[in-house]
This record gives structure tokens, sequence and C-alpha cells, in this order.
């Protein structure tokens, strides 16, 4: 591969290893070594085991687990690559910590994806690129470039191998916030859209109740897109209420897999047929699950990384794979 001026260096956190080889592979490239652990103190440690003076140098760290410790490791990697002189610093953070926490919802409340911003600007980050925002808005707390990709392509192209689309399909926004997602999938598989009105209610203000299923889902294989699944239950319910008004077989396609708790079981215990989900958070053999169905964003990254080294448009190739539901994308160079 004809790599342009000066050369391209790829780290890895250990919040992504797995992703990280992938990617690296995908572009013909090793990737470059670091120590990344901890001091007897509980310190993290870190060392570049290979000059990056001038380089073009990329650090891909995800957030599953102890996202505070590997925040911190992102953090310090940065750091100690513009401490060498690095030429350029890219964060590749394919699930972007705290990005629920995008706004106050209450008084007294942070706003810890801006702060998460904040930092990574303070460590030496000059350009982000980043997966399937909770919110696209959060592009706006960095004074930086941040380049923003959608998973839904793959998996519409997944969806495609599972025998979904077309007339005897319908994909079901599980919340009014989820229908621009929807939305976005079903032009990728030619379906109809149905959404699902909830509230909670005034007895219990922490729960929530369906109202209404908007649109045609009798008779019909339904796919529910999200952005992420935490505990596994409002999907599994949106499930259920799907097989009672009449869906034959419901899936879910939701980019980022937190899964936490007992939310394999849930799934497992579910209505859903599958659940296919990306690798921006690795899965341990606790989370994996014969319901669940991986498919990869490194061909993508590789594809994103490449076009930010050489130069190439970014935005033309958001496009094509559909950009993030609201229009985000690529930042302007």
């Amino acid at each position: 591969m004809d790599w342009h001026g000066n050369d391209l260096r790829l780290f890895t956190g250990t919040g992504s290893q797995d992703l990280a080889a992938s990617v690296a592979a995908k572009l013909g490239r090793e990737l470059s070594p670091a120590i990344v652990g901890r001091w007897p103190s509980g310190d993290c440690r870190v060392q570049l085991q290979e000059t990056v003076r001038g380089d073009d140098v990329y650090i891909i760290q995800s957030f599953g687990g102890a996202v505070n410790d590997l925040l911190m490791e992102l953090l310090i990697m940065l750091d100690a690559a513009r401490r060498a002189s690095a030429g350029r610093l890219t964060a590749v953070v394919p699930f972007y910590p705290y990005s629920k926490q995008e706004q106050k919802f209450r008084g007294r409340e942070p706003i810890s994806a801006r702060l998460v911003a904040d930092l990574l600007v303070a460590a030496g980050a000059d350009r982000v690129l980043t997966v399937d925002l909770h919110e696209g808005a959060i592009q706006g707390f960095f004074n930086i470039p941040v380049d923003h990709l959608s998973w839904l392509r793959l998996a519409a192209e997944a969806l495609r191998e599972e025998g979904l689309g077309a007339d005897g399909t319908v994909v079901v926004a599980p919340d009014e916030g989820a229908v621009e997602r929807a939305v976005a999938l079903s032009g990728m598989l030619g379906t109809d859209i149905a959404i699902v009105f909830k509230r909670h209610p005034e007895a219990s203000p922490e729960g929530v109740e369906t109202v209404e299923i908007v649109g045609r889902v009798k008779n019909r294989r339904a796919i529910i897109p999200d952005d992420f699944i935490l505990g596994g239950s409002t999907l599994c319910n949106a499930a259920k209420e799907l097989s009672d008004r009449g869906a034959t077989e419901i899936y879910a396609a939701i980019t980022h897999p937190v899964l936490c708790g007992d939310a394999v079981r849930r799934i497992n215990d579910s209505n859903l047929e599958k659940l296919l989900v990306s690798d921006t958070i690795p899965l341990g053999p606790e989370k994996r699950s014969p319901k669940i169905r991986v498919v990869s964003i490194a061909s993508m990254l590789a594809e994103a990384v490449r076009r930010i080294h050489e130069g190439d448009s970014l935005s033309e190739f958001i496009h094509a794979a559909g950009g993030p539901p609201g229009g985000a994308g690529a930042s302007p160079d």
C-alpha cells in the first residue's frame, strides 16, 4: 500500500486489542509495540516501544468493563505520543465513554461526555474517530475534527444474509429517540417502519410501559435497531410486545454491546431470534450466546484510517456507507 507523508503507527490500549489487530491486518500493517499495564501501586504504566517522531499516530481504545481505567490508559498513551513528538495524533474511540451523559437531566449533574472531550484534547489528540455516538451533538464538544462513522450499513448487509428485507420485514423503532436510526435502516433494507411509543407511569417514574405501536407488525419479521444495549430489559420487553402483536420473528441490530449484569441471560430467555452487534466493545466468553452475532467494524475503521492518513475524502466514504443517523459524519479538514 502506498502510504503518503510520514509513516503511520497503530497502537492499542487493553480495551480493543482484537479489534486493533484486525484493523492493522486489513491495512497490511502490524500494531506498534507498547507496554500498557499497571505499576504495583495501581497507576497506569505506558511506554511506546518505537519512535513516533513526526509520524501519523492512531491510538485505538474502546470501553467495555473498567471504563475509568481504560480512559486513563488512552489519555496517558496520547500524552506519551505527544511528548515523543508525534506528527499527528488520532484517538480512535469506537465506543465513546460517558456518551449517555451528554446533557444535564437534573440539577447539579455533570455533562461528563463534554469532560471526556476536554480530556482527550488536553492529552494531545488532534482528531477523534468514533462510531455511532449516542447523540451526534457530542461532536460539538470538540474544537478538533471528529469523524463519526455508522455501523448501520454493515448491519444491513448482515440482516440481508439472515434473509430479512423488503415486504415481509418491518423495522421497529423501540422509542421516539430511535426513529432516525430506524428510518435509515428501513431505507437500506427497503422495508416499512413501525414505532413503539412509551411513557413513564406517574406512580413509577423509573418504569416504562408501552402506550402504542404505530405501524403493521403482524405476520412480519421485525428488526429493532438501537445504538447500545445495557441491561437488555428494554429490548427484551419490546421483543415481547412485538411477538404479542403478531410479529413472526424478532431480530435486533445494536451497535454497542455493553451487556451489563444479566443482559445475556435476558436475551437467551427472550423472544429474540437473533441479536446483531458490532465489536466496538469486545465480548468476553461470559457474554457469548448462540443468539448473539458479532458483525465487525474492522474493515470500516481500516478504510477510515487509510483515508485520513492519505488525505482522501472521508465524507465520500461515510456517505457511501449510509452515514450516521442525524446526518453527522466527517469533519471538514
